[in-house]
């Protein structure tokens, strides 16, 4: 008999794919546009994503443009990237926000790791949720008598295995975010 591990890997797909994108919002020394979206601006009477109501670029290596799609929603979005504390400079200019970030100290780099390490931990804490989850099934079926001994032991490594590699893929995103940050 065959155990289905779809729904234990799409979990931890789902894990990789979220540390991937927390990353994204770490801030290293250059600029990046995703930084920016956590941002919600006050607009039209409710709470929306920066990017809905306006558009992020790249200006250069520490500088990105926010371009508003309303001119009157400009100041509604200088005060949503302050509030959002990313420790970051805006301006507001005849064009938009210029959004700046100042050079990183080695003490701020090291709080950016920190952050990185955490994130790390608890996205390998969410793939042990899953494993057990699926540990649990596979010792119920066995119990139900679905299983043999064998074939639940066997599967036990396979279930490892899968936590191993997965792990190793998280471990080296950190690491790749950690690099890039220090350098």
């Amino acid at each position: 008999m065959n155990y289905d591990f779809t729904s234990f890997e799409a979990s931890l797909e789902k894990t990789k794919e979220w540390l991937v994108k927390e990353y994204r919002g770490v801030r290293t020394g250059r600029a990046s546009p995703a930084i920016l979206d956590s941002v919600s601006v006050s607009a039209y009477g409710s709470m929306m994503p920066l990017k809905q109501v306006a558009n992020v670029g790249i200006e250069d290596a520490r500088t990105l443009r926010v371009t508003a799609w309303d001119a009157g929603l400009i100041k509604d979005i200088e005060r949503a990237i302050t509030i959002a504390n990313l420790g970051v400079g805006t301006v507001t200019d005849s064009a938009g926000i210029r959004v700046t970030f100042p050079e990183l100290t080695g003490e701020r780099r090291q709080e950016f790791v920190k952050i990185a390490k955490a994130k790390f931990e608890e996205s390998r804490a969410a793939v042990r949720i899953a494993r057990d989850e699926a540990w649990k099934d596979i010792q119920e079926k066995e119990r139900l008598g679905l299983l043999t001994e064998d074939d639940k032991f066997r599967f036990k490594e396979e279930l490892q295995k899968k936590v191993d590699t997965i792990n190793a893929e998280l471990e080296q995103a950190f690491d790749k975010k950690a690099e890039e940050m220090t350098a």
